[in-house]
Formats: structure tokens, sequence, C-alpha cells
């Protein structure tokens, strides 16, 4: 077989493949944990675009990832063959064109919680939904009617949040705690989440994937405060986010029985990153109990400086990227994690 031929071939192999995946695009809604860069655009302290932010991303750009490289909506849409990253909305270096097939609304600081949106300034979750509504207009002009609503209706819809309504609101500000119990505010956000996702089903998404809690009692920042606990892991807070996942679950359940032709499936990576953090040498890592930049202890967003002299030159061997959110390694460890189940689901 001549070089041609054979290029001809793999080319063909490659153009099956792709057509026959069910899932043309991605769709992200959340926080810093799947924020791609709309933060850039507003006045607020929460911001990544910077270094050493993204020193490990592709051209050692900074593009408001709150990481040293990729977060798990690139490497969820590479593994359905979509594409190796996902833009940011609000990221005016892209358009509609590059939006089709993948686009992200998810703002760093943001919760279920309105109140949550407020601390730092950021985006709401109602507002993620009415850029999606604005998205669909532009997705409709682009592609056509019919072809926007196979899009609308096949893509996979991520949703990753609820750490910012516990430790940036709850447990900060006195405000919702003098209002809720846990219990009542983790029911309180799962209402809210509930209203999210019918919001977005009578838009016509019907694929979902939705993350709970990791191990927030484990984040670096967490164990710094955690004076009392000799600088552990705070169980009560790993207590709520357990509690909270399992509400979730069942929220899930109920929303796959309500609301006919949708698949929302759990994307639980508790299990996981706790089983990175509590066994960091099985998986490579040499810290767990600290971040790469600068201390490890403390710092994100602008605290997290490139002149700092403590930031750790291989980020590969920590779980951590700062104190509150993981290197692109162990995004890529859970991400690969969850696209098994999500294949499984959807593909």
């Amino acid at each position: 077989m001549s070089l041609a031929w054979l290029l001809l071939f793999l080319t063909q192999i490659l153009v099956v493949k792709y057509s026959e995946a069910n899932i043309p695009a991605l769709i992200v809604f959340g926080d810093s944990s799947v924020d791609s860069g709309n933060n850039n655009v507003l006045s607020t302290v929460l911001k990544s675009n910077f270094k050493p932010y993204g020193r490990d991303f592709e051209g050692g750009r900074a593009t408001g990832r709150f990481c040293n490289g990729r977060i798990p909506p690139d490497f969820i849409a590479e593994a359905f063959g979509i594409k190796s990253t996902v833009p940011a909305y609000l990221d005016t270096a892209y358009s509609i064109k590059d939006f089709a097939n993948g686009v992200n609304f998810a703002s760093a600081g943001t919760g279920y919680d309105n109140a949550t949106a407020d601390v730092l300034k950021v985006i709401p979750m109602w507002k993620e939904l009415e850029m999606y509504k604005e998205y669909q207009g532009k997705l409709k002009s682009h592609v056509g009617e019919e072809k926007a609503k196979e899009i609308i209706r096949e893509a996979l819809y991520l949703m990753s949040l609820g750490t910012n309504d516990f430790l940036e609101n709850y447990y900060l500000i006195p405000n919702r705690r003098s209002q809720y119990s846990v219990t009542q505010y983790q029911d309180f956000l799962l209402g809210i989440a509930d209203n999210f996702v019918r919001g977005l089903y009578a838009l016509g998404a019907r694929k979902l994937s939705i993350t709970g809690l990791i191990p927030v009692g484990c984040l670096p920042l967490e164990r710094t405060a955690n004076f009392k606990g000799g600088h552990a892991c705070n169980k009560e807070y790993n207590d709520v986010a357990l509690s909270f996942n399992a509400k979730l679950d069942n929220l899930i359940a109920k929303l796959n029985k309500e609301l006919p032709e949708i698949k929302v499936v759990s994307a639980n990576a508790y299990s996981i990153v706790n089983d990175i953090i509590t066994r960091p040498s099985a998986y490579g890592y040499e810290v767990a109990d600290r971040a790469c930049c600068s201390t490890g202890m403390f710092e994100m967003s602008y605290m997290c400086n490139e002149k700092n002299p403590f930031t750790c030159k291989d980020a590969e061997k920590y779980v951590f990227w700062d104190a509150f959110h993981p290197t692109e390694k162990t995004n890529r460890i859970v991400s690969t994690n969850l696209v098994t189940k999500l294949k499984a689901a959807f593909n």
C-alpha cells in the first residue's frame, strides 16, 4: 500500500470514528474547578490570567484557568474526540464558530447560591444560564435551526460547583449560617440545582453530568486553617461534602425519573480525589498537603506569584497547584476516571 493510500485509509477511519460520536459539543457550567477564563473580563480579584498560572498549558499561556495547565472539561472534551480545550464564552478571541462544538460559561468563585457569587462579584448561576440562552441564538444563526437543535439535544452538559457555597460563603460569612443549619443549607442549594437542571431541560438539554464535592476539608487552605486539628484534613467539612453528595445523588435519581428523555449522571469525584490525597505515592506524587505555588499553604489568585521563590519546579509531584485547586496531573487523573462513567452512559 502506498503512503498516499495509507493516509487516505487512516483519514477515513478517523472520519468514521468522529461521525459515530454521540457527543457533538461540550457545554460547561460551574465554578473555578471548570472555568476556562470567563473571570478575565470581570471586575473581581478572583483571576488567574497571569503567570505562573498556565505555565504548563500550551504555549505557557495563562488563560484564566486556575491551574498550571488544563482542567477537567478540556480532558473530557478531548476524550470524546471534540477538541483539546473548551474556550470561555466571554473570551473575545473566540467566536460562535469556536463555540459550536464546545463552550464554557463557568465563573470562578460562583456557587448555586446567588449570595456566593456576590462575595467576590462573579457570575451567578442564573447569569450563566442567561449566557447559554444567548449562545443558543448565536448557534442557530451560525448553523441553522435544525442543526442547532441537534447540537443542543446531543451535547454533553457539565455542571461542577458547590465548594464555594460552603467554604467561601456559609462558613466564612455569618449571614447564611444565621438563616440555615448545614442540613438546611444543603437542601436550599439542592433546590436551586433542581431548578437549574429543569431550566436546562426546558432549553433542550438531555445529557448532563453533575459533579458534587471533593474532600474540601483536605484543600491546602483548609488544612492551614485547621490549627486545632494539627493541620490535618478538616473532618467536619469532608463529612458535609459526603452528605451533600449523597443528597445530590438522590436529586439526580429524581430528575432521571421525572424528566422524560433526560439522562443525568453523577460524576462523583470524591472517592478518586480522596484516594489520591491519602495514597499520593501510588499516583506518583510526593506532596499532597501543600500546593505547588508559593508556600502552598494559603496562596491562590494574585497571591500565587511567579516571583515567589518557594513555588515548586515540577507540578507533577504535587496534588494541588494552588491552595484551592488541583494540578493539571490531578485534573487528568480525575477526568480519566470520570470519562469511563460518562462514555458508558453517553457513547
